[in-house]
Formats: C-alpha cells, structure tokens, sequence
C-alpha cells in the first residue's frame, strides 16, 4: 500500500499579479506520472486546495479535472479543507466527486464516521483506514463559557483538539478489529504544530486562540499527514508526523526550499518507507543580493536564458536612492527576467527596519499590524493589558476567520 501525501495546493493564487495556471497545471501532470509510476492508491491532500474562499473559475476547473484525469489510474484521492478554502466550495461538489473515487472532508463532523475512510487496495479490500481531520474550528468542538482566562480557553481547546483525534481514531481501531485485518491507521490535520519552521507566504491561524498544538495531543497512529506549514519538515522529530510542505513556492523565501510530496509505503500495517519526492520548479525564480554593482553581475547570468525568471532583488545601499527603481529597469530591459519584488536594505544594522518601512498592509497579517500598534504604544501600555488585548484581538480574527469559511 502506498500513499501520497501532499498538501498547500493554493490553486488561483495570484503572485504579485503573477498568474500561476500553467504552474499548478504542470504540477498535477507531473502527479499524475508519479502517481503511476510508483503505483500509489490513495493521494491525501491535507488542505488548502484553494488559495481563497472564492477560488477563481480557473482553478476550479484544474481542481475537477485533475479529479477526472485520476481515474484512468484507479488512485483514490482524499481532500481536507484547509483555512483558506471555504467549506461551501469544497462541499457544492462533493456528492458528484465522491462517484469518482473522491472523498471530500469540508470541515469538522458531528458524526465521526462521516471522517473515517476507507481506503481499498486494487482487489477491493480495505488495506488502509484514514482518520480524515480537515482545519478545526472552535465552534466545532467547544462552546464557549464565561469567565473563562485566556489561559483556560487555550487548555480546553487544546483538549478538546486532542480529544477529537482520540475518539476517531478510537472509532479507527474498532473498524479495523471487526475488519479482521492488519491495516495502517493514518491520521490527517491541517494546523499549527508547536516548533515548525514557517515562511512569509504562510497565514498565522489561530483555532480560538490557540497559536500551535503539541505533537502529544496526537493519536498513535501509523502516520500522520499534515498541512498548513509550507516547507517540509518532521514534527518533534517523530518521522511519523510530518508537513509535506506546498508543491510551488508561494513566496521568494521559499525559493531555496526544495519543494517534494511524500510517498508512505506499508505492508500490512508496518508502515516500511516514507519517500520524499522532489517537485520539478516549473517557473524559474531566484532572490538576488548585494549592491548595485552585485546585483549587475549576477543578473548578466540570466542573458540567453529560454525561460523569463521572477526576481526578488535585495539591494543593500547606505543612502537612499530616488532612482532605484529607474537603475533596476535599466539593467533587466533586455533580460528574460521579471522583477516581481524590489527590496532596499540601507545597511546591515538597519536591514530589520528597512524591510519593515517598506512594508505595505497587503505585506501584513492582521496580527502583524495589530502588533506593530502595540510595540508603538509598549512603553505607555500595562504588560497585563498588552496580554488581554493580544488574547481579544485573536479571538476577533479567529471569529472573523470561522464566517469566512462557512
């Protein structure tokens, strides 16, 4: 039994103004192919198919399509919802898909079994049980109750997080001893595990107002496919738990992270590799640094490339220039290049507060302005107070976030 796990599709994510239909096209080619040539049966996307509540028309069409090209391979697919897809898109297809060996899981069940699935090896016996837990929300699982601490509301959800995966994956065990079989349990999440490595293009989400959600709330199961985190990386250093990271760079940080999608292979239920499997970079780009002088050199590099290059340049200087922009162009008109971002950093010791004069909102979580405010008014503000108003402003963002998805 092999299955895929990958995750952070983003599909009709817009890149500054970039469009990257044809990116995300050659990628799920490109995972149809693997998909075949290492005989995979199940392909788990651990949320964030859509990079909006309102996905344009585009990726929706890549999204059914690559549903439709799967069959011809007899591989079953399992979609979770993430925090950036909305329930209501996920779920208006979900009834058609599930007759094409899909298996939609929009959001949070009441009825547990709803989130156990089974997956069938090519005989038509069950030879995998996935314990299919989409973004939780906190209306999902707890109520709300006066007088309640931020310190309390943080336990009890993370409780009650911990308490759903234990419940079906307890569900998970009771099918698999009335199966009669030696099966792998594989549980799934899209979530903030504490001590992962983000990036820029990652969005802080808060279930409630709990910032991350420890390794030990999770179940034993054999394997747990996560998303959310965009670079790839073992959680608490369990091989067993594990970001598959997104198949496309969605920021310039992420440009020197080797993207990959996982293959975890069992036998019987033990569970015997998991294979990384690195994603070709379908769209060239690179992050350049140094003066002006440095920065000319290393874009004389891209002279005769085939493919234009999206560009991040980073140009250190100890004056402000007016005409950075106008000398930029000037260097890149006859290059097969793009520069989609232009950064100027004064020097070494001002790089922290250059890069933050030059941000914009659009640049900004809601949480990063909310404490860009706070750090201006620190000096005349309780630290008791700066904690409350903290704890009120994530509980807004996280409700404002919970309308979103529905």
């Amino acid at each position: 039994m092999n299955i895929l796990h990958t995750s952070d599709w983003h599909l009709g994510q817009s890149f500054f103004n970039q469009n990257r239909k044809n990116e995300h096209q050659a990628f799920l080619d490109w995972l149809l192919t693997i998909v075949q040539t290492h005989e995979i049966q199940a392909i788990i996307v651990a949320g964030d198919v859509f990079d909006t509540a309102s996905p344009p028309s585009y990726a929706r069409e890549l999204y059914h399509s690559f549903v439709v090209s799967l069959q011809a391979t007899g591989c079953a697919l399992i979609v979770l919802g993430g925090n950036h897809d909305s329930v209501s898109v996920l779920n208006e297809t979900r009834g058609l898909l599930q007759h094409l060996n899909t298996t939609v899981v929009a959001a949070c069940t009441e009825d547990l079994s709803q989130q156990l699935i089974e997956v069938k090896d090519t005989t038509g016996q069950v030879a995998a049980l996935v314990c299919a837990v989409p973004f939780l929300r906190p209306r999902d699982l707890i109520s709300s109750e006066a007088g309640q601490s931020g310190d309390d509301k943080k336990a009890r959800l993370g409780e009650a997080i911990s308490a759903h995966y234990h419940a079906l994956f307890e569900q998970a065990c009771e099918r698999r001893d009335a199966l009669g079989l030696a099966i792998p349990i594989i549980a799934t999440g899209h979530l903030t595990a504490l001590g992962v490595s983000q990036s820029d293009s990652v969005r802080d989400i808060y279930i409630g107002t709990l910032e991350g959600f420890s390794a030990d709330g999770f179940p034993p199961a054999d394997y747990i496919a996560l998303g959310h985190i965009h670079r790839p990386q073992v959680v608490a250093k369990r091989e067993h738990i594990r970001y598959s990271g997104s198949p496309i760079p969605l920021s310039f940080d992420e440009v020197s992270t080797q993207k990959q999608v996982l293959i975890v292979s069992f036998q019987g239920n033990r569970r015997t590799a998991i294979l990384p499997v690195p994603v070709p970079r379908f769209q060239p780009m690179a992050v350049l640094r140094g003066n002006l002088a440095e920065i000319e050199v290393q874009l004389a590099a891209y002279k005769g490339a085939k493919n234009v290059t999206w560009l991040c340049i980073e140009v250190t200087s100890e004056g402000y220039m007016t005409d950075l922009h106008q000398r930029i162009q000037s260097m890149v008109s006859s290059l097969p290049v793009e520069v989609l971002q232009l950064r100027r950093i004064r020097s070494a010791q001002a790089q922290a507060m250059g890069r933050e004069c030059e941000e914009s909102l659009t640049e900004l979580t809601p949480h990063e302005v909310f404490e860009r405010r706070l750090q201006a008014l620190d000096n005349s503000l309780d630290p008791a107070l700066n904690t409350r108003l903290r704890q009120r402003f994530a509980e807004v963002v996280a409700s404002l976030d919970e309308d979103k998805g529905e």
